[in-house]
């Protein structure tokens, strides 16, 4: 069995909550869990003391049995001191778009013509 650390939303419209499970990977998101580990408010401040609270003892206990945290879990780990930081790598993320490239070289392609037509 698979075992996953994630969150499963609670809360309603527009004002989301998360809890912290332990869950086979196969379950739905908000559905069976094995086990509450912590709660994620969103809403709280980023310096509250609120905003995530996990029992790490339960949490080491799922990692060393195998369980693998989701991205934003291993993020919350790593904040807490659990994890190692994880190096991530994105080189897409600074790249422009296709409209934006092509608006590029449309304005390259008059800023050359201009300079053909002065000289």
């Amino acid at each position: 069995m698979a075992m996953k650390i994630r969150l499963a939303r609670g809360g309603s419209k527009k004002r989301p909550f998360y809890r912290i499970v332990a869950a086979d990977s196969r379950m739905p998101r908000d559905g069976r869990f094995i086990e509450k580990l912590g709660t994620y408010n969103p809403l709280l401040a980023k310096d509250s003391e609120e905003r995530v609270k996990m029992d790490m003892e339960r949490v080491q206990h799922w990692l060393d049995h195998g369980a693998q945290p989701t991205e934003r879990v291993a993020r919350m780990l790593e904040a807490a001191g659990v994890r190692e930081k994880a190096v991530r790598n994105n080189p897409k993320k600074g790249a422009p778009g296709k409209k934006a490239v092509e608006r590029a070289e449309e304005k390259a392609a008059k800023a050359a013509e201009a300079a053909d037509a002065s000289e």
